[in-house]
């Protein structure tokens, strides 16, 4: 008899949370130590001494401009609906490592209390369905945790991106860990499992871009009226790059997320000022740089992009933010590719304006 896929948050199997809430798993951070591959079981055993299974979740490795302590990375998504993924499947136990863990968690339910009725039948349920082979519509039983084909595959289960703050997103991949064998892609009714796609969206959640500090003419201290030049040199002002990576027995999959500058915009901290170009959005320049120098000479003309203000700022300071915006896409496995939403990221600079009534130049 076949029955529709389960999940463990389902409430058609209110004990599956119960059943394998250990099998929902951490994601590991950016500096995460590589996978511990372990055997699958002894000489002589199917599934022997000669074939891998897997103690951990397969971790995703991150490299190039990315946080250091797997926090969030500093970019902003232009795109308010765009967000990185809550959760995904992937590699988590061989078959042999499974069957243990699995089966000593479906142990302790019974004695847990309030096991009885709807709860007691989902656990059944789910026993069933890895020790007797008993599936569903689109998910096959695994008949004795498909201990036959250890080393063949691995089971994949749910992991939560630590990063995501909705717990309820977090805990989405809900889905009971399911059999994939080696080289062979998911099924495809598990569209989070994870993916070039996946990992290029992980990569830009982490990635860290520069410090946004323009260059001034006159530098942190000028004068109302006076137009002040900014300017972002090529060489200070450059794409990056980072990659998230994920391997595992039978697969080896990976995702560059390259953020280029394509602009910079200026806001003056105050109303009382007048911004070059008239949008404050300063447009990237043939050679890669962004606005003009200042040169000597240069004091009557107006700059290509910077400000004027109109007022004094006092015994205080005015607050130039400074704000790149850069265009992100990304490279993956198998020549897999395309665009992510731009992203920005700025700096605040305090600049003194002081008024001067008469400027010999």
């Amino acid at each position: 008899m076949n029955r529709s896929r389960r999940t463990v948050l389902g409430t058609r199997t209110a004990a599956l949370p119960l059943a394998i809430s250990a099998l929902i798993l951490t994601a590991s951070n950016a500096a995460a130590e590589p996978v511990d591959y372990g055997k699958g079981g002894g000489a002589g055993e199917k599934g022997g001494s000669d074939k891998t299974g897997i103690y951990a979740a397969a971790s995703i490795q991150y490299a190039g401009a990315v946080t250091k302590d797997g926090s969030t990375g500093n970019v902003t998504s232009s795109d308010v609906n765009w967000t990185p993924p809550p959760c995904w499947y992937a590699p988590y136990l061989g078959a042999k490592d499974f069957k243990e863990k699995m089966s000593k968690s479906i142990e302790r339910q019974p004695n847990t209390p309030g096991m009885t009725g709807t709860a007691a039948s989902g656990l059944g349920e789910t026993q069933r369905h890895y020790e007797d082979g008993y599936g569903w519509t689109d998910t096959p039983g695994y008949k004795d945790y498909n201990v036959e084909k250890d080393g063949e595959g691995m089971f994949w289960a749910g992991v939560e991106n630590p990063n995501e703050p909705d717990a309820l997103k977090r805990n989405s991949c809900s889905d009971l860990p399911f059999w994939v064998a080696n080289g062979e892609a998911p099924p495809p009714q598990y569209e989070e499992a994870i993916s070039p796609e996946i990992l290029a969206a992980l990569a830009y959640q982490h990635m860290q871009l520069p410090d946004t500090k323009v260059t001034l003419a006159p530098e942190a201290n000028t004068k109302v009226n006076l137009p002040t030049w900014a300017w972002l040199d090529k060489a200070v002002f450059d794409e990056v790059q980072a990659t998230a990576a994920i391997n595992a027995p039978g697969l080896n999959i990976q995702a560059t997320t390259t953020a280029k500058p394509v602009s910079l915009k200026l806001e003056p901290g105050t109303e009382d000022a007048e911004t070059y170009p008239a949008s404050g959005e300063c447009a990237i320049n043939a050679d890669g740089s962004i606005g003009e120098p200042y040169a000597k000479g240069k004091a009557d003309q107006t700059p290509p992009c910077g400000i004027t203000y109109l007022r004094s700022s006092g015994n205080g300071t005015f607050k130039l933010q400074a704000t790149i915006t850069w265009e992100i896409n990304w490279t993956g496995t198998g020549g897999a590719g395309g665009d992510l939403p731009n992203g920005t990221f700025g700096n605040d600079q305090d600049i003194t304006v002081q008024e001067i009534q008469a400027i010999n130049r």
